[in-house]
């Protein structure tokens, strides 16, 4: 694997962000990952390069036509764990949240089961001296004993457990609202009318101010839409994995709904931190998935060497080409990279400074369209978490 960049302690040394090592954007854990059941070598044409949105400030988005965030988050999903079962040093997580809010980021991403538990509280440390000027995301429905913290079978999006896991959430986070409060994957157990209904409750009770859904199918979104409009979709999304050009963005689009990603960066495929060597740790989920399996790595590496020419003609890093790609998609698509690396953060952040031109992204995208990733996305126990419909209410 490329080498990482060590000694998170010594934040004061003047990276070179366009020769610097990358380390992996990581997630953890087969049961939190899901994602859709296609495969990952749907590519499709790319989507029209996009402006500024509409009324929002320079460097911010609006999701849903409201909730105005920057055009890049923050994922604190690994800063209690890393892919490779580590630690990281929590002072300094916590100096990465807050240089990041430093550097302009005002969405930061969490959720009750990373950790669990333990992602909110740290984030929740880190944000309360501004925790006036940023959106929260977190998200809620997987199966957690509120007291243990157990991880038990499969989903729960009860209703009384919702509200239930809020009150939690919000001693974690330090806060008195949740800015925007994601489903983190479609119960198949309970109607999303009973789910959207719990949701207006805690609206109602100045609990929660925005809600999403995240890895929902098509008619769940409609269906919850149509009770209460939803301000964003929480999908993967990346040039690694294109998957939701087919159904939801348009989706989105159609319904005004905003648009965030998560791995972004392709769990560090996408920022050169993996080649045809590369082997994963035990524990490592990446070391389960069939597009960084031994086979298939040798041919879908071309999409790095493509970044990587990009990147020197930009004097930028392949994860920056990365993201600028995503934020030219569409005005309300927003990547939350993750990152426990000061030098990363710093990195994700100053992505919105590369600029390609129209004619740019013509000659980029036609050199994208001949190549096909090969391999699944995530392990198939994985996939079935994702675009589940919810039954209906009876």
């Amino acid at each position: 694997m490329a080498e990482q960049v060590n000694n998170q302690h010594n934040h004061n040394i003047n990276i070179n962000l366009k020769n610097m090592n990358r380390r992996d954007v990581l997630k953890t854990g087969l049961t939190l990952a899901g994602s859709s059941l296609l495969a990952s070598n749907v590519n499709g044409n790319a989507l029209m390069p996009g402006t500024t949105a509409q009324n929002a400030a320079p460097g911010r988005r609006k999701l849903g036509g409201k909730l105005e965030v920057s055009s890049i988050g923050i994922g604190v999903q690994n800063m209690p764990r890393t892919y490779q079962t580590t630690i990281p040093y929590r002072p300094d997580m916590i100096k990465i949240i807050q240089k990041a809010y430093d550097q302009g980021v005002t969405l930061f991403d969490t959720a009750e089961a990373y950790g669990p538990f333990e992602s909110e509280r740290i984030l929740g440390d880190a944000v309360s001296s501004f925790r006036n000027k940023i959106v929260i995301e977190t998200k809620y429905g997987w199966n957690i004993d509120q007291a243990t913290g157990q991880r038990l079978p499969g989903l729960n999006s009860k209703p009384d457990h919702i509200k239930l896991v809020v009150e939690g959430m919000l001693k974690r986070l330090r806060t008195d609202r949740i800015d925007l409060l994601y489903q983190h994957r479609v119960d198949p157990a309970v109607p999303i009318e009973d789910v959207v209904g719990a949701i207006k409750d805690l609206i109602q009770q100045g609990k929660v101010l925005h809600y999403g859904l995240s890895e929902p199918g098509s008619q769940t979104v409609r269906r919850a839409h149509a009770i209460h409009p939803i301000t964003a979709i929480q999908n993967e999304y990346s040039l690694l994995w294109r998957g939701p050009e087919e159904t939801i963005i348009p989706l989105c689009q159609e319904l005004g709904i905003g648009f965030v990603c998560w791995s972004p960066l392709g769990v560090g495929f996408l920022t050169g931190a993996i080649d045809a060597n590369t082997r994963f740790a035990q524990g490592d989920i990446r070391g389960i998935e069939e597009r960084f399996s031994p086979e298939n790595l040798p041919n879908n590496l071309a999409l790095v060497k493509l970044l990587k020419t990009w990147a020197d003609r930009k004097q930028a890093t392949p994860g920056q080409v990365s993201l600028a790609w995503l934020l030219a998609q569409k005005p309300w698509i927003v990547p939350i990279p993750g990152t426990t690396q000061m030098a990363h953060m710093l990195e994700n952040s100053a992505a919105n400074e590369v600029k390609f031109t129209d004619d740019d992204w013509k000659q980029f995208n036609q050199e994208l369209a001949g190549i096909a990733i090969k391999g699944l996305r995530l392990p198939q126990a994985v996939l079935n978490f994702s675009n589940v419909e919810a039954p209906a209410k009876q």
